[in-house]
């Protein structure tokens, strides 16, 4: 059984009993489930994670108003729940919980992850926080939510982020790729700069990877778990794998050439299936600025498309 279940399992059997039993007045101001740091809460987990934060658990979420009030009663009740389940133990820790799991505030979750405690709102916030910390404050499973708090803030983070913001990010990777795969890379090889020919690759892989998450209006995750989140969206799946094939392999020449080329297609094909670009070619580097161009916002349309 995979740790969201688990966690989900284990909430509803002992957590929401606990919290109906002992909180019943504020029973509707609490939020339970497993977002954020964590293979499981991607639902990656499996033999090896079991080695580290791999426990019986959930998070409980409350404001900060109602951490004031009942909050101290809430972390003490949490921590008198079994310390053992399904066979799994719970490791010793602070009465507050792990990083993920135990009693949090609202505010204190997003705030790790966006820096106000809130979603973000300018075009600035959606632009210095980095995509792997906003596919972490949307992931997981939200269990019980009755007054709608937590998952409004979730929500809007996961679906809210400004068409200009997409298309920006958008354009520096499609550049990136372009610079580090389609140019950079052979140069490399040529001059027999392997390590930076290397570098050149994993740049190329990364920006490209990045724009699949981007054309599929997605958060990419943190790197090593991007791959396997990116063969599970609905666009360019194959595109995802043509990408992990050229980094296992960084010396092989031949293979890549043919793999950048499959690749860059993929995206430029996408790219004009979005009605991004009206271009026919296949190098991307022309494709970042069609797709600056379509920023409405004129000030962060003039700025470098490299971010």
């Amino acid at each position: 059984m995979k740790g969201l279940e688990i966690s989900e399992k284990f909430f509803y059997e002992y957590g929401l009993p606990m919290i109906e039993k002992e909180f019943s007045e504020y029973k509707d101001r609490i939020a339970a489930g497993l977002v954020g740091h964590g293979s499981e809460c991607f639902g990656f987990d499996d033999e090896i994670s079991t080695d580290h934060d791999f426990e019986p658990g959930f998070s409980l979420w409350i404001t900060a108003e109602d951490e004031r009030k009942f909050g101290f009663k809430l972390f003490r009740a949490y921590s008198r729940l079994p310390k053992e389940y399904l066979g799994l133990k719970v490791a010793d820790k602070s009465l507050f919980g792990s990083d993920m799991k135990g009693v949090h505030t609202i505010e204190e979750f997003y705030s790790f992850y966006t820096g106000s405690g809130d979603a973000p709102e300018s075009y600035e916030q959606w632009l210095s926080i980095p995509d792997f910390y906003l596919a972490e404050a949307t992931n997981g499973k939200v269990f019980y939510d009755p007054s709608g708090k937590f998952s409004e803030i979730r929500d809007r983070i996961k679906y809210g982020c400004p068409e200009d913001v997409r298309l920006k990010k958008l354009s520096s990777a499609v550049f990136n790729a372009a610079q580090a795969g389609q140019y950079n890379y052979f140069r490399c090889l040529s001059h027999g700069e392997k390590g930076a020919a290397a570098l050149s690759l994993n740049k190329f892989a990364e920006s490209a990877l990045h724009a699949v998450f981007l054309l599929n209006k997605s958060y990419m995750p943190y790197y090593k778990w991007a791959f396997r989140q990116g063969k599970l969206l609905p666009k360019l799946t194959e595109t995802v794998t043509d990408i992990e094939k050229t980094v296992v392999n960084p010396s092989d020449e031949k293979s890549n050439k043919y793999l950048i080329e499959k690749i860059a297609f993929a995206l430029a094909e996408e790219i004009r299936k979005q009605g991004l670009s009206e271009r026919t070619d296949d190098y991307l580097e022309p494709y970042a600025y069609c797709i600056k161009n379509n920023i409405k916002d004129g000030n962060l349309r003039n700025t470098p498309v490299m971010m």
